[in-house]
């Protein structure tokens, strides 16, 4: 999946899942499908097209590529309405126990992309994000997320610190996760409403973040091996969270 915004503030998603994921949760211009014959999943994209009532128009590679920019587009776009961030205080507020995954200097989209998808899988009720020093939602992260991002809630703050302390202040546990503290990540009650905060790449959690966490907690790790990518780092504790909560 993919995305990018135009002089317009529309989106331009690419991808046979992010297409279908958009074209039931959001407002559709029109979808753009490369001329000539194609599959079954395209054909579906397209009949599903046809009985919501959006235009479907056929075009040659080439013009596909350069809507897309990319050559990577599985013959079909979605020109639609930009995804809007949400605000952190409608996140806080979520259905009890709320589950917050929040980002510290994440700058890769590719991890971006994949903890999103993660946080939406694992039953993440939603992502804060720092506006600076920080992966925003491109199109890499777009297309990393392969569709996920349609079903997915983010906010991005100024200050990640006053956001987090506005956190504790409505009732929520502020979790940090970095290889060299105590804890485990299995010794954290998920049950509670709690916000998983995850360190960049490189630097991991900044030091101001870091005391602004209630509790900190690491990954066991066996090998020769002194840290975890951070997108596979937030899968892993999402996964304890919701078994956590699964169990009652």
């Amino acid at each position: 999946m993919n995305r990018h915004r135009s002089a317009q503030s529309h989106d331009v998603l690419y991808g046979i899942n992010a297409v279908k994921e958009a074209i039931v949760s959001r407002p559709i211009d029109h979808v753009l499908v490369r001329e000539g014959p194609g599959g079954r999943r395209l054909q579906e994209v397209v009949n599903e097209c046809r009985a919501r009532g959006i235009p479907v128009r056929f075009a040659p590679r080439p013009a596909l590529e350069r809507l897309a920019q990319t050559a990577h587009h599985q013959d079909v776009l979605a020109v639609c309405s930009s995804k809007a961030y949400q605000d952190l205080n409608t996140l806080i507020g979520c259905q009890s126990p709320a589950l917050l995954v929040v980002l510290d200097g994440v700058e890769d989209p590719a991890n971006l992309g994949a903890i999103v998808r993660t946080s939406v899988g694992g039953g993440a009720n939603g992502i804060v994000l720092a506006e600076r020093r920080a992966a925003g939602l491109s199109p890499a992260v777009a297309r990393t997320a392969a569709g996920a991002l349609e079903h997915a809630s983010i906010a991005r703050v100024k200050n990640l610190v006053r956001a987090l302390v506005e956190m504790k202040e409505s009732g929520l546990w502020v979790y940090g996760f970095e290889a060299g503290a105590e804890k485990s990540y299995l010794d954290l009650d998920y049950k509670l409403p709690c916000a998983l905060v995850m360190g960049g790449e490189g630097h991991g959690l900044h030091r101001l973040v870091r005391e602004a966490c209630d509790q900190l907690a690491r990954i066991p790790l066996r090998g020769q091996v002194e840290s975890l990518n951070v997108s596979v780092a937030a899968g892993i504790v999402l996964f304890e969270a919701l078994r956590q909560r699964s169990t009652g």
